[in-house]
């Protein structure tokens, strides 16, 4: 769900004191003509639903976080991994919450591991952060030498249909990228209200966002590049075979659109499918 259509309720306001822990383990195997959930493991209210193939061979699966919600406290695990040969893209059925904080933080930590000649998508909806939440953040992403990724991390800050900012709070994010056991991509991120108003940082836009596809190659981000020609607040780079593209808006659908545009794009060369949005992003 936008940002903005979430921006309408108000917001609970942690305690600190019942915090959820909840942990996910999933494994994609290709089995015959098609991509099979073969490990599905969870403690705590983390769950996914059935898987589904809307494609054919591709495994779709849904994230649940029955709470609806995240508080201080709060700490969420995520395990996914694909076999040999395996495609499997995971995403979620709406927007991510993180609560305001009386003090403590949530965390959320995302591992995934691609083996070669297989695919892994990453694909979830946005992550609303409302003012005075502390969140971290951490994805670790482990590619095979052959392995292939797609996946994005697109957050909003603050309720901006409410006239609500982020003048309180913070949001680290932590990416870690490594390729046949070599470090290709480290970035640590920083936002709170300074970052949130600063030139330097947001500039006072609500919704900010990463996309990472691997590999690629210069056909790519040219493309991606015709793609943003002069439009404001987006960005692309190459950094040895690593397509890094960013954004900014004032909306989280807007720039949800956008990534759904280059993944468009690139899909095809860096999973070898066209693209086929799950069906839980049309409800």
């Amino acid at each position: 769900m936008p940002a903005n259509c979430a921006a309408a309720a108000h917001p609970t306001v942690s305690t600190d004191t019942a915090a959820w822990e909840a942990e996910l383990t999933l494994g994609f195997s290709q089995r015959g003509d098609k991509t099979a959930l073969v490990k599905r493991q969870h403690r705590g209210p983390l769950t996914v639903q059935r898987p589904f193939y809307p494609e054919g061979e591709v495994c779709h699966v849904y994230l649940l976080h029955p709470p609806g919600g995240v508080v201080a406290g709060d700490r969420l695990t995520i395990n996914a991994s694909a076999e040999p040969s395996a495609h499997a893209l995971i995403t979620t059925p709406a927007a991510g919450k993180f609560y305001r904080s009386g003090g403590g933080k949530a965390q959320q930590t995302v591992n995934l591991t691609v083996a070669d000649n297989a695919s892994l998508e990453w694909l979830p909806q946005e992550t609303i952060v409302y003012q005075g939440a502390r969140l971290n953040s951490s994805m670790n992403i482990d590619l095979a030498e052959r392995g292939r990724f797609i996946g994005w991390e697109l957050l909003a800050l603050g309720r901006p249909a409410a006239g609500e900012g982020f003048e309180n709070g913070s949001a680290n994010l932590n990416w870690r990228i490594s390729r046949a056991g070599r470090l290709l991509y480290l970035e640590r991120l920083r936002l709170d209200a300074a970052a949130f108003q600063a030139r330097w940082g947001l500039f006072g836009h609500s919704a900010c966002g990463t996309l990472f596809a691997y590999p690629a190659t210069a056909l790519q981000l040219a493309a991606v590049q015709a793609l943003i020609g002069e439009e404001p607040n987006r960005g692309v780079t190459l950094i040895e075979g690593l397509l890094i593209c960013r954004g900014l808006d004032r909306r989280a659908d807007l720039l949800k659109g956008f990534f759904e545009r280059v993944w468009g794009l690139v899909r095809g060369d860096v999973v070898g499918k066209e693209v086929c949005a799950p069906r839980i992003w049309a409800t």
